[in-house]
């Protein structure tokens, strides 16, 4: 029997205040890495945000202080700075260490706003050494300071001021968070979008912290339809002017801004009160509603689809669509903490009305363009057929081969998914040698025949004539588009390994392109990974060890080296020997700076020799260096060694923070505009390492 231990009230711990955020910063801002890190700036610009919405507030002003300190300042009403009755304390201080006060909970304070939890800026300061919080109301300027959440003392006016703003400066809590160090770039980003769906909102960052500090503002009078062209400045545009709305019914506004481009893809972005909905909502399902219905009945009335065609579906009126779709609400729904999907099923019939109205007032001022969108939305349709019968081959040769995967893939022995891997492989050669180097249990190899079709230029049914695009889809078992079910997927991880050269990175973007674009299911779950093989062999009699990289590899030179010699000195035997070989030991010290510059010398030749040696290997310094130009050039035992041995590979996991730009990214480097890759190879060239030409 288990130990009976006491459990009674002395064992109930009361958190007070904000010690719970302190305790467990996961559950408020996600986690205590970079992205928890950057909640912070979120949480406090939002509240900025709020203020604008509500029509009290021009701009907001983000600065990062060399010091590490943040700074985010608006010109709205500015935090009160009276009484509360039921708190005893400042309206400032009780927003400030109070969980779950605000002015977004009814009493007016705000009729939209996008953090509803109240937890916002009570959480920046609990998971900050210092804040500062600076208020200018009345004609003063009031501060009150904190240290981890607590303050120091009361608020007091410290000066005069002009206008009205609040302003909260911060330095996070480096003994809470893995990294305290902001990014620039991710600061800039949800600046911009937060520009974006506040129209007529000056938005500017500042950053202090080089020698020449940067600074970059927003400002956009078109809102959402500046995005959505924003989105397609790297693709040709179909209707030109952008279809744009902006209505309020009842106590909710709407805006929807369209434009089709040329690309077989949709980009919708789905927000409530700003606050993005990456899996939409019922706003997002009443414009898709809406969308189609329009469509379908200008095509008929006009006479451009006839009586006996069946209907456009939503995929055929959506290919090329990109689309903001931006509603504020009073009380929103969303489900989850994550706020990922708006629930309020009343706002499905508003933004379908919205739609309803304008989209066709759109396509009947605008003919030429609704001609281009309908022609855009018939060719899909004929490609969506298309690419049926080509997927109903696919099965049909499927069902009569008894399901039978493709013959090329040597598949696992297991059959539990969630232990079961496949591997992508490039080429024959390194196929065999990985299907003789793995463990055949839970691992399956299938090897491709050169590069696949490049799916960003290409519509399904061209994609399911591939060979090698085909292969994948049945042995993966998820199906494809509308058929494509995750659950039905055979392996836990899919790893793409391809050789360490030009050609294999290509490869690499091209099954990328592939995945994100037809199977963005399988990233988001976590199922996709790259492997990492080595590229250099570095050999010292029987010693032998792997480097993934330039730098690894001049480290294991210097150690390797050093060891050589070590054992040379050993080998001396007599004590007149071993004095000389300590006093050559300290003149030959690799941590001295001349032996230093002599092993750079040496590993510049060995580059030099590597890349002029037939077969990639050469002999430096009494060390046997081989450089891996691909994958076949392993045994089998090396690859399993290196790549696949689960206790001793490198994999990178396949993510995507930011789909917008993985979308602008994927369309520079795979798409149809030439002048952008151009640009992009420029711009990078010289930061390449080991070009293969």
């Amino acid at each position: 029997m288990a130990e009976n231990k006491q459990y009674n009230a002395e064992q109930i711990q009361v958190l007070e205040g904000l010690e719970p955020v302190r305790k467990r910063p996961g559950m408020y801002i996600g986690g205590t890495g970079s992205d928890g890190l950057h909640h912070l700036i979120w949480e406090i610009v939002n509240n900025c945000i709020d203020e604008a919405m509500a029509g009290y507030a021009t701009t907001v002003d983000v600065k990062i202080h060399k010091n590490g300190w943040v700074t985010v300042d608006d010109d709205g009403r500015g935090i009160p700075v009276d009484t509360v009755k039921s708190t005893g304390k400042s309206a400032l201080e009780t927003v400030l260490t109070v969980l779950h006060a605000g002015g977004k909970f009814g009493g007016g304070g705000y009729k939209v706003s996008g953090g509803l939890h109240g937890v916002g800026v009570s959480v920046v300061n609990a998971l900050s050494t210092d804040l500062v919080a600076q208020v200018r109301r009345d004609g003063k300027l009031y501060e009150q300071k904190y240290k981890a959440g607590v303050p120091e003392g009361p608020i007091k006016p410290i000066a005069d001021a002009k206008g009205t703003g609040t302003s909260i400066s911060f330095m996070p809590d480096a003994e809470i968070f893995e990294t305290i160090k902001f990014s620039y770039q991710t600061v800039l980003d949800y600046l911009r979008h937060q520009a974006y769906l506040t129209k007529g909102v000056r938005v500017k960052l500042t950053d202090e912290r080089d020698d020449e500090p940067k600074s970059y503002g927003f400002y956009f009078e078109g809102g959402i339809r500046s995005y959505v062209e924003h989105m397609n400045r790297s693709r040709e545009a179909v209707n030109e002017p952008t279809f744009y709305v902006e209505r309020k019914v009842g106590d909710v506004t709407v805006e929807v801004a369209i434009q089709y481009c040329d690309s077989f893809n949709e980009n919708v972005r789905t927000f409530a009160n700003n606050i993005y909905n990456p899996e939409g909502g019922t706003h997002l399902t009443g414009f898709k509603t809406a969308l189609t219905r329009v469509i379908n009945e200008y095509a008929r009335k006009n006479g451009l689809i006839k009586e006996k065609d069946e209907n456009l579906t939503g995929d055929d009126v959506r290919e090329g669509l990109t689309a903001v779709i931006s509603v504020k609400l009073p009380d929103p729904q969303f489900e989850g903490q994550t706020k990922a999907k708006l629930g309020n099923p009343e706002i499905r019939n508003i933004v379908e009305q919205v739609m309803n109205e304008y989209f066709a007032y759109y396509l009947e001022e605008n003919p030429n363009e609704a001609k281009k969108i309908l022609q855009k939305s018939l060719l899909s349709a004929r490609a969506r057929l298309a690419a049926r019968a080509a997927r109903d081959t696919v099965i049909r040769k499927g069902a009569l081969e008894g399901m039978t995967l493709p013959g090329k893939l040597a598949d696992c022995s297991s059959k539990d998914m969630q232990k079961s891997e496949v591997y992508i492989v490039e080429g024959d050669s390194a196929g065999g040698s990985a299907k003789q180097g793995r463990d055949r249990d839970f691992q399956a190899i299938l090897p491709l025949r050169g590069k696949i079709l490049n799916v960003e230029r290409a519509r399904l049914d061209k994609m399911l004539g591939n060979n090698e695009v085909k292969n994948i889809i049945i042995a993966l078992g998820t199906g494809i588009a509308d058929n494509f079910d995750v659950s039905k997927l055979r392996y836990n991880r899919i790893i793409i390994m391809t050789d360490a050269d030009v050609d294999g990175a290509h490869i690499r973007t091209l099954l990328l392109t592939f995945f994100f674009r037809h199977m963005p299911e399988l990233i988001d779950n976590g199922h996709l990974y790259i492997a990492q093989p080595p590229l250099y062999k570095i050999s010292a009699g029987r010693t032998s060890h792997y480097a993934y990289s330039d730098a690894e590899r001049d480290k294991l030179i210097a150690e390797m080296t050093a060891a050589v010699e070590e054992r040379k000195k050993a080998k001396a035997g007599k004590a007149k020997a071993d004095a000389v070989a300590a006093d050559e030991a300290e003149k030959s010290d690799v941590e001295t700076a001349e032996d230093l510059a002599e092993l750079a010398i040496a590993t510049e030749q060995a580059e030099a020799a590597l890349a002029e040696s037939p077969d990639g290997e050469i002999k430096v310094a009494g060390l046997s260096i081989q450089r891996y130009k691909g994958l076949g050039e392993m045994n089998p035992d090396q690859l399993w060694e290196t790549t696949m041995d689960p206790e001793r590979r490198i994999l990178l996991k396949v993510t995507v923070d930011d789909a917008e730009k993985a979308d602008a990214i994927f369309n520079k480097l795979m798409g149809e505009e030439v002048s952008l890759r151009k640009n992009f190879i420029q711009t990078h060239a010289k930061s390449v390492e080991n070009l293969d030409i």
